[in-house]
């Protein structure tokens, strides 16, 4: 079937161009960018609360997966005047400007126009942008686990209820998201008082009493030499100019997983049996939100 190259849609009330649905961004499993930009449309609901008033960074494939991609924190020319923008300085940014215009999604209208740009990964800090664009302390701490292989997602799982419990031991609660990836993230909600180097020294702290009680199954340095077999506690996600993939966003991979937030219960079943754990495609993600609803919130709320 050839490419249309472009189509008017209504959205939100905005009215949007999207090209090239037939493209096939996923060769693997054909899977187009209609069906991409359909997924997006349809996860909204849970997602866009989770990228509300964060700036977005995007990982772009214009070409689909099996092409070149680039990481994108610049809002590009013509982007419509309706999607909210913040520019902040770049200190320290790659590119050497003096500053990022980032966009800020608050509805499918703005999720649309990034996702036709090809943006299949979404990405965003643990912070927030409050009404005037000054950013906010976190709201979040992210706990990333990064398995060298042969470890794997069995092994995160493992280690997962370990971090879990250290967490709950101060107080705070988290859900576990499968990345998609190769491994899974685990968020804990914060009251939003204390800076991001305070939060990133939390997370360094719990990855490094980890790394002291199990040394034989965990790590907290990046070493790449120390992490074959081992899973890494990447706690420096949380640092402010960080950002990482948004739960529910799709990921660049060889078919269409997502960052899918799972229950504890299948995190406790993964971790006794080695198959019993696997990263989720689009449909699946679908399928569990039309069935469960929207798991994340409802574990970190408790």
């Amino acid at each position: 079937m050839p490419e249309k190259e472009s189509v008017a849609v209504t959205v939100d009330g905005r009215r949007l161009q999207v090209s090239n649905l037939d493209k096939v961004m996923y060769p693997a499993t054909e899977t187009t960018k209609g069906e991409v930009l359909n997924y997006y449309a349809r996860i909204a609901p849970v997602l866009l609360p989770l990228l509300a008033d964060r700036p977005v960074t995007r990982i772009r494939w214009p070409h689909g997966v099996a092409g070149p991609s680039f990481f994108e924190k610049n809002l590009p020319g013509g982007a419509p005047s309706w999607l909210r923008t913040v520019t902040v300085s770049s200190s320290g940014s790659r590119g050497g400007g003096d500053t990022i215009r980032y966009p800020v999604v608050e509805d499918t209208a703005g999720l649309t126009y990034l996702v036709n740009l090809a943006s299949l990964e979404l990405h965003v800090p643990q912070w927030r942008f409050d009404a005037d664009g000054r950013p906010l302390p976190p709201d979040r701490m992210v706990i990333d686990l990064d398995p060298g292989s042969p470890a794997g997602l069995h092994e995160c799982a493992r280690l997962a209820l370990d971090v879990r419990e250290r967490l709950e031991a101060i107080g705070l609660r988290c859900a576990p998201v499968t990345s998609g990836s190769k491994g899974m993230q685990l968020y804990a909600r914060l009251p939003g008082e204390q800076d991001a180097d305070t939060i990133r020294e939390v997370a360094r702290q719990v990855a490094q009493d980890l790394t002291k009680l199990h040394p034989d199954r965990v790590v907290w340095k990046m070493t790449k030499s120390l992490r074959p077999g081992k899973v890494l506690l990447d706690w420096s996600q949380n640092t402010a100019a960080k950002t990482t993939i948004c739960p529910w966003s799709m990921r660049g991979r060889e078919t269409p997983t997502v960052a899918a937030p799972r229950t504890w219960a299948e995190v406790e079943r993964g971790a006794q049996d080695r198959d019993a754990l696997r990263q989720l495609d689009i449909d699946e993600v679908l399928a569990r939100v039309a069935r469960d609803g929207d798991v994340f919130s409802a574990q970190l709320e408790g």
